[in-house]
């Protein structure tokens, strides 16, 4: 799920930021004036320090009116380029190229070449390149103190903004690198924050599963007493035996399931073979829910042209029974179930004739215990948890998966799918 939200990866922070434009600024401030009257060079230094004091300025907007504490692509690049023009005055006023302080030219696209995206990177690398060659050619002349003149070959001359261009470029490069390199530690590391905080919610979720056990032992115990009474009562009555049988099988298999979660999370669910296709898996699967489920299931495997055979794992079995039941639960009359295979990759398709995921949880489909404003108050109890459950099991064994809206029918659709190689390594 992706959100329009500001990537934490290619960003810079706010605090950050403001507190090292304001450590520039005072270092500009102190150098133009220790120079002018302490050494006693010539330069304009009303319009200079004029262009220190519009950064301060611009650093005073940033504190007080951009209100998010990360800035975005482009407000960093905005406030990157007020940094290159603000130097770039101060140097023309002080010399050009050839201001031995030409060198803070390059912070602002290094700095950018590390934090933001390399769009944004290149943009500032040109501006400025086009800024050394500005200042090579249009500059005030700096008037040395004590009417001393200083004579700088030709060499030399062409030989400083050459220089930083190629040391602009080198200096991007490597800054890059290590940026994509630092961004992949973090993405790496934000995977294994949210795996753990799954982890912990499913740890969470296993101690209320195991509660609400004991709870309903009881009530269910009273209910398996009742319908097998009923089943003698009424056992010569073929229009209610059948009725009869299903409640009290389906009241079994509710015991057994409570004992599983009371006592030994990790017993073998008999509900599949040891050994067995994604086809068994969703077949057998949809045939306990046809048991219950007035609904039409279609199975559509016309397009699994590699049906291998994988280890039985309880962790797939309820996780794609729980995007199944939603699937019946939110369905009006069918749910389409689409397996397709190669020889590189597996996918099981969900989808159902409902009204679909609501927009306002789009963006948090996965998450537990979510809440639309637009389905009523009955519907609302549980909403994401079956999701969350289902979509957590899977991925730890593998599993990609999509939640969307479906692009065909009017209702939800789920995309599971697997690396064959993951698949069979199970």
């Amino acid at each position: 799920m992706e959100t329009k939200s500001v990537s934490r990866i290619h960003t810079l922070n706010k605090v950050t930021y403001i507190n090292l434009r304001w450590i520039a600024i005072l270092g500009q401030l102190l150098t133009v004036n220790t120079v002018k009257y302490l050494f006693d060079f010539e330069f304009n230094i009303l319009l200079v320090n004029f262009v220190i004091s519009l950064g301060a300025v611009s650093n005073l907007f940033l504190m007080y009116f951009y209100e998010k504490n990360i800035l975005s692509n482009r407000a960093s690049l905005i406030f990157l380029l007020i940094d290159i023009f603000q130097l770039s005055l101060i140097l023309y006023f002080a010399g050009g190229i050839l201001n031995p302080f030409s060198i803070f030219l390059l912070i602002p696209s290094i700095f950018s070449s590390s934090n933001l995206e390399f769009r944004t990177s290149l943009f500032l690398i040109i501006i400025t390149i086009t800024s050394i060659i500005f200042l090579s050619l249009f500059y005030q002349e700096l008037g040395y103190p004590y009417g001393a003149e200083m004579k700088i070959n030709v060499f030399y001359y062409y030989g400083v903004p050459i220089s930083l261009i190629i040391a602009l470029i080198f200096l991007n490069y490597f800054a890059i690198l290590f940026g994509r390199e630092s961004n992949l530690r973090k993405e790496a590391l934000n995977k294994i924050e949210q795996f753990v905080a799954k982890e912990h919610e499913l740890v969470s979720l296993g101690g209320q599963a195991a509660a609400a056990a004991h709870s309903l032992n009881t009530p269910l115990s009273t209910i398996k007493i009742i319908s097998q009474d009923l089943y003698e009562q009424f056992k010569d009555k073929k229009d209610l035996k059948k009725d009869i049988e299903l409640l009290v099988n389906q009241v079994e298999r509710c015991s057994q399931i409570l004992k599983k979660l009371t006592l030994n999370p990790g017993v073998e669910d008999d509900f599949i073979d040891t050994e067995c296709t994604l086809n068994d898996y969703v077949s057998q699967i949809v045939k306990s829910f046809e048991e219950i489920s007035k609904k039409k299931f279609i199975i559509n495997t016309s397009q699994n042209t590699n049906p291998f055979k994988i280890s039985k794992l309880i962790e797939l079995v309820y996780g794609i029974r729980n995007f199944i039941g939603n699937a019946n639960k939110f369905s009006q009359k069918t749910i389409y179930i689409s397996i397709k295979s190669d020889n590189d990759k597996s996918e099981i398709s969900i989808e159902d004739d409902g009204p679909g995921y609501p927009k306002d949880i789009l963006n948090k489909i996965g998450e537990p215990y979510i809440k639309s404003s637009s389905i009523n108050n009955e519907q609302k109890v549980g909403l994401g948890l079956g999701i969350f459950i289902g979509k957590t099991l899977l991925e730890r064994n593998f599993a990609k998966i999509i939640c969307r809206n479906s692009k065909t029918r009017s209702g939800a659709e789920v995309l599971i799918s697997w690396k064959n190689s993951d698949l069979k390594s199970l």
